[in-house]
C-alpha cells in the first residue's frame, strides 16, 4: 500500500510540473507537455509490470500468429509443387472416381488401342501410359513401403519437369531389374541416413490377382537401383519407385491394361481442347480427366480455406488481447482514482487524462505489434521448417521450403494491432477523463 501511495505521488508530481503552466494546459500547443504524457504513461506501465507484460502478449500472441500463418500459408512450396507438374499434361483414368474410391468399375479398358487412338487426336503431343501397384521395399533389413509407376522412364520429365538425378544415376530403360526411386523413398523423413542408395539390390514384395484362380497371390523380386530422383516437390513422382512398363506388366499381371494415361497436349493452351475431345469420344461419365489447372484450383481452395480459418483465429487472439487492455487500464482507472482527482482539482483538463491513459493504450499497441511481428517472422520460419514432412515431402526438400513476407501484409497486421490497442483504450481513458474531482477526492 505504501510502494503504491509513493507511485501516486510521483506520478501527480510529474504531472503537476505540467499543469502549473503560464496558460492553461493544452496537449496540441506544447510539444514539452506531450513528451511529459508519454512519460507519465510509460511509467504507469512499467509500476504493473506483471499486468502490463501479460497485456502486451495478448497483443503479440494475436500479431504474431497472424504474420506467421499469412506468411506460412503464402509459401512457394505449394505453388512450387504445383509448378513441377508440366502445364500441359492432362491425367486420364478409366471411370469417374469418388473422393475415397472409384465409384465403380472400369467402363473402358485402356490398351495398346486407346493408346494409339489417342496418340492421333488433333491437340495431342505425346501419350504416357502408366501401370500403377505396390512395393514393400527390403534394403538390408529396412522395410518401406512404395507406389509404383511403370511407364517408360525416358518420359518421366514430360510428367515433372523438374526431374534431376543424383550422381552416379542411369535412367536403363531396357533393364527390367533397374529402378528409379524418388527422394521421398531413398531418404524418407525422420531418417537419418538414406534407405537405399544408387546401385543397391533391393528385395520388392508385391501381390496380384492370379487370372486362373482369382486369388490374390504375393511374390518377391531383387531390383538393382539405378537411379535415385532429386526431390522435386511433386509428391507422385518423390514418394514413387519407376520401373519400366514391361516389368509392371508382368510383375502385376496386368495383361495389357494399363490403369491411367499421361496425355501431354500440344502446349497448355490446348490443355482444354484436348480435354473436350477425349471427353467427346469416351463420355464424361466414362472417363475421369484431371488438368494441371483442375489440380491448382483445388489445392487454392483447400489453402485459401485452411488459412482463413487459422488467421480468424489469430484475429480473436487479437480481440482477447484488446479485451485485455480494456481490463488493464478499466482497472488502472480506479486503482487512481485519487490520483485523478488530484490532478482535475489543480486544473488538470479533460483532455489531458484522456491523453494520458490513451498514450498508455498507445504503448501496449506499439510494443505489443512490434513484437509480434518479430515473433511472428520467426513462427513462419519454423512452421515452414515442418511443411515437407507436413505435406508428405522429406528428404532434401526441406530446403526448397521459405516463408513470403509481404511488406504491405506487414504493415497491416501492425497498424490493426495498434488500432485495436487503441480503440481498446478508449472507454477507460474516456471514463478517467469525465471523473469528477469532488466525487474522486472523496474516495
Amino acid at each position: 500500500m505504501l510502494k503504491d501511495t509513493n507511485s501516486n505521488r510521483k506520478r501527480s508530481a510529474s504531472a503537476l510540473s505540467i499543469i502549473h503552466r503560464k496558460k492553461p494546459y493544452h496537449i496540441n500547443n506544447n510539444n514539452k507537455n506531450l513528451k511529459q504524457i508519454l512519460i507519465l504513461s510509460f511509467d504507469a506501465l512499467k509500476e504493473r509490470k506483471a499486468r502490463s507484460a501479460l497485456t502486451i502478449l495478448m497483443v503479440i500472441v494475436g500479431g504474431g500468429l497472424m504474420i506467421a500463418i499469412n506468411s506460412a500459408a503464402q509459401s512457394a512450396f505449394v505453388n512450387k509443387q504445383l509448378s513441377t507438374l508440366a502445364p500441359n499434361i492432362l491425367t486420364v483414368s478409366s471411370g469417374q472416381h469418388g473422393f475415397r474410391r472409384p465409384s465403380g468399375p472400369p467402363t473402358i479398358i485402356f490398351n495398346s488401342e486407346v493408346v494409339n487412338r489417342r496418340k492421333s487426336l488433333p491437340y495431342v503431343q505425346q501419350v504416357i501410359p502408366e501401370y500403377q501397384g505396390q512395393l514393400q521395399l527390403n534394403a538390408m533389413g529396412n522395410i518401406e513401403n512404395s507406389q509404383v509407376m511403370g511407364m517408360d522412364p525416358t518420359k518421366l520429365n514430360l510428367i515433372s519437369t523438374s526431374i534431376q538425378l543424383v550422381t552416379g544415376s542411369s535412367i536403363q530403360a531396357n533393364n527390367p531389374t533397374g529402378m528409379l526411386v524418388g527422394d521421398s523413398i531413398a531418404n524418407p523423413p525422420g531418417m537419418t541416413t538414406p534407405f537405399i542408395t544408387v546401385g543397391q539390390t533391393v528385395k520388392g514384395t508385391y501381390s496380384f490377382v492370379d487370372a486362373t484362380t482369382g486369388n490374390l497371390q504375393t511374390a518377391s523380386r531383387s531390383f538393382v537401383v539405378t537411379g535415385v530422383i532429386q526431390p522435386t516437390g511433386n509428391n507422385q513422382v518423390d514418394r514413387a519407385v519407376i520401373i519400366n512398363e514391361a516389368t509392371a506388366n508382368s510383375l502385376f499381371h496386368k495383361t495389357g491394361k494399363y490403369d491411367s494415361m499421361a496425355v501431354a497436349a500440344l502446349s497448355g493452351d490446348y490443355v482444354n481442347a484436348a480435354q473436350q475431345e477425349i471427353t467427346n469420344i469416351y463420355g464424361s461419365n466414362n472417363i475421369g480427366v484431371t488438368t494441371p489447372k483442375a489440380i491448382l484450383q483445388a489445392r487454392q481452395q483447400f489453402q485459401s480455406g485452411n488459412s482463413s480459418f487459422i488467421l480468424d483465429i489469430a484475429f480473436i487472439s487479437l480481440l482477447v488481447g484488446a479485451i485485455g487492455i480494456i481490463t488493464t487500464l478499466y482497472t488502472t482507472v480506479n486503482e487512481r482514482i485519487k490520483e485523478i482527482g488530484t490532478m482535475k482539482a489543480i486544473g488538470a483538463k479533460s483532455g489531458f487524462i484522456l491523453s494520458l491513459f490513451m498514450s498508455e493504450a498507445l504503448f501496449v499497441g506499439l510494443i505489443g505489434s512490434t513484437l509480434g511481428i518479430l515473433m511472428g517472422i520467426m513462427g513462419a520460419y519454423i512452421m515452414t521448417g515442418f511443411a515437407p514432412g507436413i505435406a508428405g515431402g522429406g528428404g532434401a526438400a526441406a530446403s526448397q521450403v521459405s516463408p513470403i513476407f509481404i511488406p504491405h501484409d506487414i504493415l497491416n497486421v501492425w497498424i490493426l494491432s495498434v488500432a485495436l490497442s487503441l480503440a481498446a483504450g478508449i472507454f477507460p481513458a474516456w471514463k478517467a477523463s469525465r471523473l469528477s474531482p469532488l466525487e474522486a477526492l472523496r474516495r
